[in-house]
């Protein structure tokens, strides 16, 4: 054993060498996969025919990560359930899987296939890794036998699980994660037995992943970001679009900007189930997006982002989201206050009848103020100010503080919160705060036609989500969306 005088200067070059391979930014990428779908079927198929179509899926997401490396990508997101769809009982997915270890094991599938058993869709995956110098993330199934020592064991002798992998530069495994929230219609896969805080370091910051349902429950998301304070979360998922609030763009891009990290979320691309919207988030907004409903191709998106964004001089300072909300005295109510449905949560509404002014609508311990200043008053839209404060108990159970700037569909005002995806007026200015219980907040301005507006607005340390000129496109929604975890 060398004395430790001897092991300093290797120590030094070492951590020299580890700086020095170091990056305050990354090239990140993900791509919107329109998944081939397997024929629904009860009963399970052969295990090659499996294999035969997640080959094809394959096929087209090898082509998107080549693309991603040649343009200098250091990572790849790719969708939930974007090797083979969802068409599945419990039964029939089982050929789909396979039995992914724990990372701890130190495994290169692309050089060493069989050391856990047949696993080719991990050798293939990890081969792309291996072979373009990119990490790799995509959404398999794993498989993990049981038996009647575990009293939660299923009949059938085993856990399946709707399983995140990541495979490194060298196509060795880094990652895997086992969803935890699942979603309605899941019933294929089990959730684990505890939720799962999975990260891993880079050059290019620390990295955590969970997928889809699980952004919006405590764990692991939140966890991921406040306890274990991962610079990037990986979002695998297959969302499907709920206007006003729940677009997969809208509510994604939010998400990093309360939470100060970058998301890379992926989604699956298949029309009739209104799944698109990919994107890869900062916290100061958007850096590439897309929303795509008319067409039924995949689509590669490509950014470069701070490796640190806590540290990054862009990065917004914290904000304290109900100080300005309780400052102030109540602004006037008019005379137009209602109840309205968004998606089964009966919210408050309050109409805005004149071209500018300021508003205050509440509902149980939430007020929402709003100042705003209409570029033209229309006589054919209706917008108004909602405040929703309670349990959600659609698809979960998860409570909600919510304040809103929302177009109705039409000046029939029955029909305010229902979906709209295009709006006419634009917006002089508008400031809209809340007296939130929580500090967790997500702000995020959707325009006409399902767009983003990063750059446009901005939110003020005391809570204000405030736009920074007279809006460029129409305005669907001004939203500050609150999860207030600790009453779930």
């Amino acid at each position: 054993m060398l004395p430790c005088q001897a092991l300093l200067p290797a120590v030094v070059f070492a951590l020299a060498a580890l700086q020095a391979l170091a990056s305050d930014t990354f090239i990140a990428a993900v791509y919107e996969h329109a998944v081939i779908l397997p024929d629904p079927t009860g009963q399970p198929v052969s295990p090659s025919h499996a294999l035969a179509l997640m080959n094809k899926n394959m096929d087209v997401l090898e082509g998107a990560i080549e693309e991603a490396a040649q343009q200098g990508a250091h990572i790849i997101v790719t969708p939930e359930d974007g090797i083979y769809g969802w068409r599945f009982t419990r039964e029939s997915i089982y050929p789909y899987l396979e039995d992914i270890p724990d990372p701890v094991v130190n495994w290169i599938p692309c050089t060493d296939p069989s050391r856990f058993g047949p696993a080719p869709v991990q050798e293939r995956l990890s081969c792309m890794a291996r072979n373009n110098s990119i990490y790799v993330v995509a959404n398999i199934g794993d498989k993990k036998p049981c038996d009647s020592s575990d009293p939660a064991c299923p009949e059938d002798g085993r856990y399946q699980y709707n399983t995140d992998v990541v495979f490194d530069t060298q196509g060795k495994l880094v990652a895997r994660y086992h969803k935890y929230n699942l979603f309605l219609g899941e019933s294929q896969f089990n959730y684990p037995k505890e939720p799962e805080a999975v990260t891993f370091e880079t050059p290019f910051g620390k990295f955590g992943i969970f997928t889809c349902f699980d952004i919006l429950f405590h764990e692991p998301a939140v966890v991921l970001v406040s306890k274990m304070q991962v610079d990037t979360v990986l979002f695998p998922t297959a969302w499907m679009n709920v206007l006003p609030f729940l677009t997969a763009i809208e509510f994604h891009s939010a998400w990093a900007m309360g939470m100060r990290v970058n998301v890379l979320a992926a989604n699956t691309h298949n029309t009739s189930k209104e799944m698109t919207g990919s994107g890869i988030y900062a916290p100061t907004g958007a850096r590439t997006y897309s929303y795509n409903m008319k067409t039924e191709d995949g689509h590669l998106l490509i950014a470069e982002l701070d490796a640190h964004p806590r540290l990054s001089p862009a990065s917004p300072p914290a904000v304290s989201w109900n100080s300005h909300a309780l400052s102030i005295e109540r602004f006037s109510q008019n005379d137009h206050e209602f109840t309205g449905i968004i998606f089964e949560d009966p919210f408050t509404f309050t109409e805005l009848t004149k071209p500018e002014g300021t508003l205050t609508v509440c509902q149980k311990d939430l007020c929402c103020h709003l100042r705003y200043k209409m570029a033209e008053k229309r006589d054919d839209e209706v917008y108004v100010l909602g405040a929703f404060d309670g349990l959600h108990v659609i698809e979960g159970q998860y409570y909600l503080q919510i304040c809103t700037l929302l177009k109705c569909p039409s000046t029939n005002l029955s029909t305010c919160g229902q979906p709209v995806e295009t709006a006419q007026t634009k917006f002089e200015m508008f400031s809209l705060s809340g007296t939130f219980g929580t500090s967790y907040v997500f702000p995020e301005v959707l325009y006409s036609g399902v767009q983003l507006a990063p750059g446009e607005f901005e939110v003020l340390t005391d809570g204000r989500l405030i736009n920074r000129n007279i809006t460029s496109k129409p305005v669907l929604t001004v939203t500050l969306f609150g999860r207030w975890y600790e009453k779930d």
